[in-house]
């Protein structure tokens, strides 16, 4: 019953947008993290065909696009960790009003499709899985890939670790999987969601996660903000949520 209800809400949703949809088309200029990166690409382009309004992102690192923003990039909409997506709230680039939280994802690991799934479902296992890889990527900025350091200063297995690490930027740490350069990546679990040749083999233990989320705002000087809030809107919206959990992300109270 709730599945239907669920799916009638998403649907109706959709209607109203078709039913909104303006006679003069928006271009919306998005500047997006890497966490969450399929799974918006493919909101916004549902976005585009049920309003007819067209959607330019661009996904780097968080850090990279804080530092953009702060210098005077221009942008309709930022989809951002909500601690990045702060920072630049207090610094007047992003209305405080139209924060938005879309969900969030834990830490995964991603290995080649078709190569054996290594075990990782305790903390024993996990370590012993990153201690048998012959290389391991990670994001070289960024919140999974800051915490994913720590994370190793926390097992014990740092220096054992460094020679088999590499840190990629964020546009290509688990492309490098897809190719066989690297036996493992371990990044927020949604970021590996939808990459051609690459398997989620699942979370890393409960008793080693954390959660990074993702929230939007719309740009203080935004040159279309009317289709930015209605973006901000679908986003968070019962038609987004299929999309969201599919891609392992997750609703969340703040």
């Amino acid at each position: 019953m709730r599945a239907r209800t669920a799916a009638s809400a998403a649907i109706a949703y959709a209607c109203l947008l078709l039913a909104a949809a303006p006679a003069r088309a928006a271009e919306i200029k998005v500047l997006s993290g890497n966490g969450a990166r399929n799974a918006i690409a493919e909101l916004c382009t549902q976005f585009e065909r049920a309003t007819g309004h067209r959607v330019n992102i661009r996904f780097e690192v968080n850090p990279q696009l804080q530092r953009k923003i702060l210098e005077g990039e221009a942008f309709d909409v930022a989809i951002l960790n909500p601690p990045v997506l702060d920072t630049l709230i207090a610094r007047g680039k992003v209305v405080a009003a139209t924060r938005a939280v879309i969900g969030r994802a834990g830490i995964g690991v991603g290995v080649r499709a078709g190569t054996p799934t290594p075990d990782i479902l305790t903390v024993a296992a996990f370590t012993r899985t990153l201690l048998d890889a012959g290389s391991v990527a990670y994001p070289e900025e960024g919140a999974s890939g800051r915490y994913f350091v720590s994370l190793l200063d926390r097992l014990g297995i740092t220096s054992q670790m460094k020679p088999r690490l590499r840190p990629m930027p964020g546009e290509y740490n688990v492309e490098i999987v897809a190719r066989g350069e690297v036996d493992l990546v371990v990044v927020v679990a949604s970021r590996i969601f939808g990459v051609p040749g690459v398997e989620l083999v699942g979370r890393i233990p409960q008793e080693l996660q954390t959660w990074i989320g993702f929230a939007g705002g719309l740009g203080t000087a935004a040159r279309e903000p009317d289709a930015s809030r209605a973006l901000l809107r679908y986003l968070t919206s019962p038609s987004a949520a299929p999309v969201l959990q599919a891609a392992g992300i997750e609703p969340f109270v703040e």
